[in-house]
């Protein structure tokens, strides 16, 4: 994982990337993380409307905290951790909208792809110890 956030070349890709896999997000709720939602005194962030709809605090690693600052810095949107990025500095400060999913799905893959890395799916032989089945008319 870390050679595919070292090749990742734009920041907002990269900190996402680190972000999603350090606290073990799904893509949509690294996408809807607000400002409000980190905890720096107690390291945990909280998660809202995660898979079934429910609520989860997941801990903050040091790493993620100090990349997320820096991003913040970078953009400083006074809600969105991960605002979309069109436009002016001025502009990215007023969006209401997060980076596009499409977007970071497309960025995630060109990465891949470029550290040619390839799925691989090991057969997995399927057997049980079962005794056959013996089918007799009574």
């Amino acid at each position: 994982m870390g050679q595919l956030i070292g090749a990742t070349r734009k920041l907002r890709y990269r900190v996402f990337l680190l972000t999603t896999y350090s606290m073990g997000l799904r893509l949509g709720e690294a996408l809807a993380l607000e400002v409000g939602d980190i905890d720096s005194g107690r390291k945990r962030v909280h998660i809202r409307r995660g898979k079934g709809h429910k609520d989860r605090l997941v801990p903050l690693p040091d790493l993620t905290y100090d990349a997320l600052r820096l991003l913040w810095q970078r953009h400083r949107h006074p809600r969105l951790l991960f605002p979309n990025p069109t436009g002016s500095m001025e502009r990215i400060r007023q969006t209401t909208t997060p980076m596009d999913r499409g977007g970071t799905q497309a960025a995630m893959k060109a990465v891949v792809q470029a550290c040619g890395i390839k799925k691989k799916y090991p057969s997995t032989p399927c057997a049980t110890a079962l005794p056959p089945i013996c089918w007799s008319r009574t």
